[in-house]
């Protein structure tokens, strides 16, 4: 017991102060980040997939143009899942004094499965579920219809009474060009309204609920026919590109942390047992065995992992609720648990890196021989057998990222890199030599030049820690302003339609006399796309895929003089008569190419048209957006109704019913709330990858710091040396500061280089987003190398240049 005591006493003692804090810290950092990291990304995740299958309702849903199979529905109530069905159709709705064409969803007791359907009648109350007997419609209808709540409805042959309004539903999907309202009625009185006839076209709904398990199985035992889907919250999120790139983000920050702990990890355990080398041997000559000493050093392994574990652990739970602060507003109050899985990892993580990083050294530092305490003996060479330790890692890589096409380039390119930074930073220095410098910066480039192998090494481990540091940052930047883009401040929020040409010119002078900043008008004329180069659409393999969907269906065709501003033309050019320009992802999907010559169909009338151009469109970003734009001559002679989009503040709302008030038989929709949930939504996130990346950035420096005081400390016999032959403070202080200087801006320049050569890549094949140069981070890397260095070597230099004795 007392012996037990002893080895824990000195291991606490060795741990403190020698040199294993550095180590633990590493442990301890790695553990606090994988924590944070991981249970905020499974919270994160948790929530959108809850909002996704409320958007959808339930958490699966079946479509088709045909009746729902009732072996389908008996097939998901055997295997325990929750079902309510729903049928979709527009037919016209009567009031006393008005009609209105309507969309009517017929819909169960049980409806919805997800989400929350609120309904309200005169008295306030609210309703959460559609009965027998009863109309719910939205409150446009209501104005439109000039009826009231209490008052009958004629539905096809129902006459049915109001019973509210809907105030928020699911399902709600943003479409500027579906404009028209609509109601819910129970499925009891679907039959009564008459409405749904022989050929009526009708879009039926299933809505399934369940273990994830037994809806995989459904979807896989159930074979789809024409005009069949499956749908849920991965394929209908708008925010699915979003939060994916989001999540890719995390990922690559978690394991850039990681990395950068590791190597702090590694670096000081080498330096660490390479110190510890004259102790051993001293405690070998004593009489300590082997036993002994494993035993000794085994406990300091355990004690910096338990330590490492419970801190790390307290201190992740902490940084996830700092993190998670500014997702307050769209994260619930109740939050998603997550149980022991980010534990679990963590510690996982910290075995990975943490065993090869220290039983490697610590194997290499028991075969010290005795004898050294008397005469230093040759290096002896890693034992072959603790090699297999590297095996952990490189397997939990595979496990984990197998698939991650982002982490692999990441890794692959470090690799490459490591070689090359030091190649090109060695390179700078060795041609700075060549040149007249003082006294000072002479010797410094002497030094570095008579150690090429030590010099290529710190060069590599400072311009590799830099880059990771600038990557953390910068891909954080550039996504934040994409996103930015997506949906700029400025953005318009409500949509005019269905401008009659007539009222198009005066709707358009009272919107620039309100001083309502406004997009350019756009015809709106609905055809279809019916051959390609002469060869019907419906001969194409495109024509069968069921992502394909354009073929199947009316689209929202235009004309315009110039193409809109915020569309970029990616190939061709916008000119010469009876052409069209056609958005870059359908003309993938279709094979369509420059030149080539489609025929559309408006109103049973063909016409043809040239594709004299290829656009990139953001759909996200709530502007006007098309497939196709023609060239005035093909269609301006068409019937057209007109859109207009304008910005409108929430102060605004008086001049935005003026509007309607003035042109009552133009629809406006008005989109300023969901438009200022999702540029919330952006900012949040854009304070929560900023937090990820600030913590990057720190263990980045944490990197550099150490790699710095390890390197310094190096010097001590160095610096020795050169005092007994002479040589003053002052002379090698100033040799210091210039060597360290100059390590730091070759090593902040080559940096920025592979940075920019990184990110582009990261950005066009891992993000596919376009690429950029960041001329700011060639100035920013170099003086923060500066500083980190200046900062590092201040904190020794007194200890270093102390009076000799």
């Amino acid at each position: 017991m007392k012996t037990n005591k002893m080895i824990i006493s000195w291991s606490w003692r060795e741990i403190w102060f020698g040199q294993l804090w550095p180590v633990m810290v590493a442990l301890t950092l790695i553990i606090a980040c994988v924590v944070a990291l991981s249970t905020l990304a499974l919270r994160v995740e948790k929530v959108m997939t809850n909002q996704g299958r409320s958007l959808l309702a339930a958490d699966l849903v079946f479509r088709s143009s045909n009746p729902i199979p009732n072996t389908l529905v008996e097939q998901a109530q055997k295997a325990g899942l929750t079902v309510s069905s729903q049928s979709r159709f527009q037919t016209m709705a009567f009031s006393d004094l008005k009609m209105q064409l309507v969309t009517v969803k017929s819909v169960e007791t049980n409806y919805p499965l997800r989400g929350m359907l609120n309904l309200t009648n005169n008295s306030e109350t609210v309703a959460h579920q559609v009965n027998p007997g009863e109309l719910w419609i939205s409150p446009r209808l209501l104005s439109l219809l000039d009826a009231k709540i209490g008052e009958t409805l004629a539905i096809g042959d129902a006459d049915l009474t109001i019973t509210g309004v809907i105030k928020d539903e699911p399902e709600l999907a943003y479409n500027p060009f579906n404009s028209i309202p609509n109601l819910f009625i129970h499925d009891a009185d679907l039959e009564k309204t008459g409405a749904v006839q022989v050929g009526s076209r009708v879009r039926y709904r299933l809505f399934i609920n369940g273990d994830l398990s037994a809806l995989a199985a459904l979807q896989q035992d159930y074979s789809l026919q024409a005009g069949e889907s499956w749908v849920d919250q991965n394929k209908e999120s708008r925010a699915a590109r979003l939060m994916g790139k989001a999540k890719q983000y995390l990922s690559l920050t978690i394991l850039m942390v990681i990395l950068m702990a590791a190597v702090t990890l590694i670096l000081t355990c080498l330096h660490y047992a390479r110190n510890r080398s004259e102790t051993v041997s001293m405690l070998k000559s004593m009489g300590a065995s082997r036993a002994w000493l494993r035993i000794w050093l085994s406990t300091q392994v355990l004690i910096m992992f338990v330590v490492a574990f419970v801190v790390g652990s307290a201190a992740g739970l902490l940084l996830e609720f700092l993190l998670r602060l500014p997702l307050a507003d769209i994260l619930p109050k109740q939050l998603p648990s997550v149980g022991l899985q980010p534990f679990m990892f963590a510690i996982g993580v910290a075995l990975c890196i943490g065993l090869p990083a220290l039983l490697i050294p610590l194997t290499r530092l028991l075969d010290a021989p005795a004898i050294n305490v008397i005469q230093q003996q040759a290096t002896t060479h890693y034992s072959k057998t603790s090699w297999w330790l590297l095996l952990l890692p490189i397997s939990a890589l595979i496990v984990f990222y197998g698939s991650n096409k982002l982490v692999w380039m990441v890794l692959v390119g470090l690799l490459v890199l490591f070689v090359l930074l030091a190649a090109l930073s060695y390179g700078l220095l060795k041609a700075l030599g060549k040149l007249k410098w003082g006294a000072a910066f002479s010797l410094a480039l002497s030094r570095i030049n008579r150690s090429p192998k030590n010099s290529m090494m710190q060069l590599a481990a400072l311009a590799g820690s830099l880059m990771l540091v600038a990557l953390i940052w910068l891909i954080k930047s550039d996504l934040l302003g994409d996103w930015q883009q997506t949906l700029a401040a400025d953005a318009p929020n409500v949509f005019a339609i269905n401008i009659s040409p007539e009222e198009q010119q005066g709707y358009l002078q009272q919107v620039d006399t309100l001083q309502l900043p406004r997009s350019d008008a756009f015809a709106i004329i609905r055809g279809r796309l019916t051959d390609i180069n002469a060869i019907s659409t419906t001969e194409l393999a495109a024509y069968e895929d069921k992502d394909v969907r354009i073929l199947k269906r009316e689209i929202n065709f235009t004309w315009a003089k110039q193409l809109p501003v915020y569309n970029d033309v990616v190939a061709g050019e916008w000119t010469g008569e009876k052409t069209v320009s056609i958005e870059q992802e359908v003309a993938s999907e279709l094979g369509i190419t420059l030149g080539d010559k489609l025929t559309f169909e408006v109103n049973s009338q063909p016409f043809t048209a040239t594709v004299n151009s290829i656009r990139a469109v953001e759909w996200q970003s709530l502007k006007p957006n098309f497939v196709f734009i023609f060239s005035e001559d093909v269609i301006a002679d068409l019937p057209a109704t007109w859109m207009v989009s304008f910005r409108a503040g929430q102060d605004q709302t008086p001049l935005v019913n003026q509007l309607a008030r003035s042109y009552p038989t133009v629809t406006l929709l008005d989109l300023r709330t969901m438009a200022d949930k999702i540029q919330g939504l952006l900012r949040q996130i854009s304070w929560s990858l900023t937090g990820l990346a600030a913590l990057g950035v720190m263990a980045g420096i944490l990197l550099i710091f150490t790699l710095l005081r390890l390197s310094l400390s190096e010097r001590k016999r160095e610096i020795t040396l050169y005092r007994t032959l002479g040589a003053s403070k002052k002379r090698i202080s100033h040799t210091l500061w210039a060597e360290y200087g100059l390590l730091a801006l070759s090593a902040g320049l080559v940096a920025a280089l592979a940075a920019e050569v990184i990110l582009a890549s990261l950005m066009t094949w891992g993000f596919e987003l376009p690429a950029q140069l960041h001329p700011s981070m060639w100035v920013v890397l170099p003086l923060l190398a500066v500083l980190v260095v200046s900062v590092s070597l201040s904190s020794v230099i007194k200890a270093l240049l102390k009076p000799l004795r």
